[in-house]
């Protein structure tokens, strides 16, 4: 390859690099707009915000150290679950998309069960979860998990008490079970104040792109505060054990709540770097006698950018 087409090729990396952090910034656009909103509400009371520089610096550092961690999981076969739990708007989402944004889809995967269907109701309660757990060398972040019994089935009235304290009975030896079975279990419940949650439902009803996150069922958590703070409070503190217990974000400001979480997760599983054999590509093969066919043009996507 000759020099010319030397500095092209890093060229191209380097816009494709850019096109990366671009992403980064695209998720980054409604944060920023939201922490402009939260400063003006706070009129300068509050803590300040994360420099911005800062934040990215950080946030890319830990990326890259997530890789080695995935690398590390998959090298050694290791099985992670991670679960994050939190009141509605908590950033639960937020976190999950900073850890996978970068890893393999392959080993680190997202659940999200939605509402159980009518057979689901009929099984033991673990079940439908247990089908999500990772085999070797994978890790599985749950957005919300089991605990859904002791905190929206408790408090919107879709488990009665009797299941309620079924479920704190089963659920210490159910992890207790998960543990010795070889998987790494960490828990996080995202904490944030009730001005904080009324703040960021408010910003989800005026914001059209925003508002499918909103459901009724969140909106009745709203009138339901207490109650959700009650179950919470009981929840940690009997499902909280050595072999699995809960870590709570301070979750007011999402961008220290991101960098902390995934800070103290990478301290949650020991590793090291793998070594990376030097990847050379092999020189294309051609064949003088092969002939590309046209495409028909109206096979093409429209050029309207």
């Amino acid at each position: 390859m000759d020099s010319s087409n030397d500095q092209a090729i890093h060229e191209l990396i380097a816009a494709d690099l850019r096109d990366s952090l671009d992403e980064e910034l695209e998720l980054e656009l409604e944060d920023h707009e939201f922490e402009q909103f939260r400063t003006a509400r706070l009129n300068n009371g509050g803590v300040p915000a994360l420099d911005r520089h800062v934040y990215f610096k950080e946030l890319f550092r830990l990326q890259g150290e997530l890789v080695k961690l995935q690398d590390w999981v998959q090298h050694n076969k290791l099985k992670v679950v991670v679960l994050f739990e939190g009141r509605d708007s908590a950033g639960k989402g937020g976190v999950i998309k900073r850890i996978t944004q970068r890893l393999n889809p392959r080993v680190c995967r997202v659940a999200a069960l939605p509402a159980p269907n009518d057979r689901e109701r009929t099984q033991w309660y673990f079940q439908r979860y247990v089908s999500h757990l990772p085999a070797g060398g994978e890790i599985v972040l749950f957005d919300r998990s089991w605990y859904n019994r002791a905190g929206v089935e408790r408090v919107m009235g879709f488990a009665s008490e009797d299941q309620v304290s079924e479920f704190f009975h089963d659920v210490p030896e159910f992890e207790r079970m998960l543990v010795r079975s070889g998987i790494i279990l960490v828990k996080y419940w995202f904490s944030i104040t009730d001005e904080e949650q009324q703040f960021r439902f408010l910003m989800r009803v005026h914001d059209p792109l925003k508002q499918w996150k909103l459901s009724p069922m969140d909106v009745q958590s709203r009138a339901r505060w207490e109650q959700y703070t009650k179950a919470k409070e009981e929840m940690l503190h009997r499902t909280s054990i050595p072999e699995a217990p809960w870590r709570v974000v301070e979750a007011v400001d999402k961008k220290r709540a991101r960098l902390n979480c995934i800070s103290h997760l990478l301290t949650q599983i020991p590793y090291n770097e793998i070594h990376r054999e030097a990847v050379i590509l092999p020189d294309r093969v051609h064949d003088p006698k092969y002939r590309r066919e046209q495409i028909p043009q109206d096979m093409y996507v429209p050029s309207l950018f």
